[in-house]
């Protein structure tokens, strides 16, 4: 396949790489280390989203076709055929290590201990009052229990092409709508519709994939919070503070042991057609699993992803170098 693409990919000289605004951060720390370190120019970085990464890395293969995405989720059976669909035949899936997603707030805020049922009270556009299922009526955290903050429900969050959002549905609404009989008595589907749906009459915005807008919006309103990759929060953990989730506050150690509720595995996926034709790439590939940056104490851990194991890097780093296509939905 690379014979096919060498003469127009080989046009390109930089590496191109588009997806998530959670992994952004840590590939464009491994994309300035690769430029310090070979003296070639640094990969073009796209902040995209993770689905709209996805759309963007599936479209062809090619110099006008990125060579990497990042993701905050894994890539989805549908995501992986429209890839086959386009050419795009050789996929290989490297797990970089975990994050949590941060519950935060300015530190001039109000501390806050919320559970995964009562942030499905405050986000959800339609919760359980007196055993009915209605439209959100909580307008303050205070309405929903007297014990929480007597102050406007205000949350910018990501959209819904964001790997973020899926994941703050799996492991937040969908596991707090569970506390709920009328609604754990609804039918499969119905059940999954008002778990999953997001509230649209104001107390939670959609700020774009853009994770740094919203922790400027919370440097701007001490009563807002927002919903964002643990990375972000630490590295602005001078303005900002993680609130605790059934009790935890995120944090390395409480994703890296897993008390922290509210964490998710972060990837990256590579064209591997593009291999040996995208000048540079396969050297990316490899200061990107290597010790150095994705072991323990690399310099991405500095910048908040919690590693794997010893021998679970020495796997992926493995199949990042050799090529190997993700098989997890068959050939």
């Amino acid at each position: 396949m690379a014979a096919i693409v060498a003469t127009p990919a080989s046009a390109r000289d930089q590496i191109r790489i588009v997806g998530s605004s959670t992994v952004f951060p840590f590939t464009q720390a491994v994309a300035e280390q690769f430029a310090n370190m070979t003296g070639k120019p640094a990969p073009v970085v796209e902040s995209t989203g993770t689905g709209g990464g996805m759309k963007i890395f599936c479209s062809g293969v090619g110099p006008d076709n990125p060579d990497i995405t990042g993701a905050s989720r894994a890539m989805k059976e549908s995501e992986y055929k429209a890839c086959k669909d386009a050419g795009v035949d050789s996929v290989t899936e490297v797990l970089l290590g975990y994050d949590g997603i941060a519950f935060a707030n300015s530190r001039e805020g109000a501390s806050i201990d919320v559970t995964r049922a009562q942030l499905f009270q405050a986000l959800a556009s339609e919760v359980e009052v007196d055993g009915k299922i209605v439209a959100n009526p909580y307008k303050k955290w205070s309405d929903i229990d007297a014990s929480l903050p007597d102050i406007e429900i205000t949350v910018f969050g990501p959209p819904p092409t964001s790997g973020t959002r899926d994941a703050w549905v799996e492991l937040v609404m969908e596991e707090g709508c569970e506390a709920f009989p009328a609604i754990e008595a609804l039918d499969k589907d119905k059940k999954k519709e008002v778990c999953a749906r997001m509230r649209q009459d104001g107390p939670f915005v959609e700020a774009g994939e853009n994770d740094n807008l919203i922790v400027q919006r919370l440097n701007a309103d001490a009563n807002a919070f927002g919903i964002f990759g643990f990375s972000f929060l630490y590295e602005n953990q001078d303005t900002l503070k993680g609130e605790k989730i059934n009790g935890v506050v995120p944090s390395i150690d409480t994703i890296a042991d897993g008390s922290y509720p509210v964490s998710r595995p972060l990837f990256f996926y590579i064209k591997n057609a593009h291999r040996g034709v995208i000048d540079g790439l396969d050297e990316f590939i490899t200061e990107y699993v290597s010790e150095a940056a994705m072991g323990d104490g690399g310099y991405l851990t500095e910048r908040g992803l919690i590693p794997l194991s010893e021998e679970k890097r020495e796997d992926v780093r493995s199949k990042a170098e050799n090529g190997t296509p993700m098989d997890r939905f068959g050939s």
